[in-house]
């Protein structure tokens, strides 16, 4: 299998798999449950995150994509880069960049609602 084909093969398993986890309630309610479980707490928060969840799954992806070890870290910050343009162009969510900023940089509010909560 060539290095295009593993990288995009990856790319979209690591899609598939944090939009289950983050986005879906998961077969028999499984997934919803454990975000229910979690709440607030961090790994409850990082579950509600689309883009902080893709860096976290497509670590175990990076060493079988990557050609050489000094390649991983770069091949696992891409692979979750190709997971969140993946999730932007199917989600509607592509003019924000995931902490409610759109592309002009102008907030809706969403940053400063989290920072009071804390």
């Amino acid at each position: 299998m060539s290095d295009h084909i593993r990288f995009a093969l990856a790319a979209l398993a690591i899609w598939r798999v944090t939009h289950l986890l983050a986005e879906e309630d998961g077969p028999g309610d499984v997934v919803v449950r454990v975000r229910a479980r979690l709440g607030d707490s961090r790994l409850g928060g990082l579950m509600d995150c689309f883009y902080c969840l893709s860096i976290w799954v497509a670590a175990p992806f990076a060493p079988a994509v990557a050609r050489r070890p000094h390649d991983v870290p770069l091949t696992w910050l891409a692979l979750s880069g190709a997971a969140c343009l993946l999730e932007g162009a199917t989600s509607g969510r592509a003019a924000t960049d995931g902490a409610g900023l759109d592309r002009e940089g102008a907030s809706d509010g969403m940053l400063w609602q989290k920072a009071k909560a804390v």
